[in-house]
């Protein structure tokens, strides 16, 4: 049960609303490399603009240094939507003062306004009231659709909603009520897995999952550091000396929950066209490193995954980007899209591996935000969530 408003519980007919969407999406020479962010924002956007409302779009857009970077522009991406919908998308040049104030004004029912890039101002990271409150001035209601940046407490994420009635829209509500009930109310057997490079970003998320868990798969560059921690050498391995203890600690708490690669792929280089072997976890010869796991880890971790009646991934089993050793990945993504669980897939490189195997019509649901996903399996509340109304 998602426990906040959202844009169907609350008046918007022409009305002016500012949405906080996630657009920032891949771009390369001024063209969208991945249109998944902003596919997903569609239905909130649709909805607003059959009930007439001026629709005011705002995000932000790689990290450009607080000032105005015309490779981080918004300009392509408003471009892009005004191909994916039958309305006039205008585009204003700044997000706040006098050239946003006059489009927003200037804006009619049923018309969309893509504002510019919110963190071409120092004001939206650092979540400035002044910033805030001049996003505010523009529209009459805010609806944060941005999962993707709901974990950061910024001006058009967090602090708008001190200045106008806040609530969610579609997107925000179907990420919430996924990973929530995933996490907080899962048909068991619930199973967890986790990979990607570090263990540091995510030992939160492995605490909190030991708790709430049946079984937590571990795999990618995180399983090299449990393999030191457990007095393995793990040569030329992807490692992280400074939470050794932490993994140590880890791989005690976790007991039976926790399972650990048996076998790995071996590489005499870090690249895609090396020499590989597979070896039973264990010392990894000098002048070796792992790149992914190994077939009969992929076995067991599907034996588990076929039973779960949930599962939430994120974060690739090896370095997948190398089709050399993609296949755990893969193999992985497979046994996840055959089990008749409730799948969850958050983190842009389980996504993308998900996609590039054509598998993302078996998922359940694919998440949008990466980091946020992530603060959600920590059990830590997201500042862009809280700050909107109660049902």
């Amino acid at each position: 049960m998602f426990a906040k408003k959202t844009i169907k519980d609350i008046d918007v007919q022409n009305k002016k609303v500012l949405v906080r969407v996630d657009f920032n999406v891949p771009l390369k020479d001024g063209v969208v490399g991945d249109d998944t962010r902003i596919r997903a924002a569609l239905p909130t956007i649709q909805y607003l603009l059959e009930k007439n409302a001026a629709v005011i779009l705002c995000s932000h857009l790689g990290r450009p240094k607080d000032c105005v970077d015309p490779q981080y522009s918004m300009k392509p991406v408003a471009a892009y939507l005004a191909k994916l919908i039958p309305q006039k998308v205008n585009f204003a040049e700044d997000c706040v003062g006098p050239v946003a104030k006059a489009a927003a004004d200037a804006l009619k029912g049923g018309e969309v306004l893509v504002l510019e890039n919110t963190r071409f101002h120092a004001g939206e990271t650092k979540n400035d009231p002044e910033m805030a409150k001049q996003l505010a001035s523009l529209a009459d209601i805010f609806v944060n659709d941005a999962f993707g940046s709901a974990h950061r407490a910024h001006a058009s994420t967090a602090g708008v909603a001190d200045y106008l009635p806040a609530v969610a829209g579609f997107l925000m509500e179907k990420e919430i009520q996924y990973l929530g009930q995933a996490i907080d109310d899962p048909k068991r057997p619930f199973v967890a897995i986790l990979g990607g490079a570090k263990v540091s970003d995510k030992i939160g998320v492995i605490r909190n999952l030991l708790k709430k868990a049946d079984d937590v798969l571990i795999g990618g560059g995180m399983a090299n550091t449990f393999f030191k921690a457990q007095g393995y050498p793990v040569a030329d391995s992807l490692v992280e000396d400074e939470v050794l203890d932490v993994a140590h600690e880890l791989v005690k708490e976790g007991g039976q929950k926790l399972h650990l690669p048996v076998d790995v792929v071996i590489a005499d280089k870090f690249e895609d066209g090396a020499a590989k072997k597979v070896v039973p976890t264990g010392p990894v010869p000098d002048g070796w490193r792992i790149l992914d796991i190994g077939p009969d880890t992929v076995a067991q971790y599907a034996k588990v995954i076929a039973n779960a009646k949930t599962v939430v991934w994120n974060g690739p089993m090896g370095v997948f980007e190398f089709p050399n050793f993609a296949k755990g990945t893969f193999e992985i993504a497979r046994a996840v899209a055959d089990s008749s669980a409730i799948s969850v897939i958050g983190g842009g490189d389980s996504v993308a591996a998900v996609n590039q195997t054509g598998l993302e019509g078996k998922i359940t649901h694919i998440s949008t935000g990466g980091g946020a996903s992530l603060e959600m399996l920590e059990g830590l509340e997201l500042p862009g969530l809280a700050v909107l109304q109660d049902k």
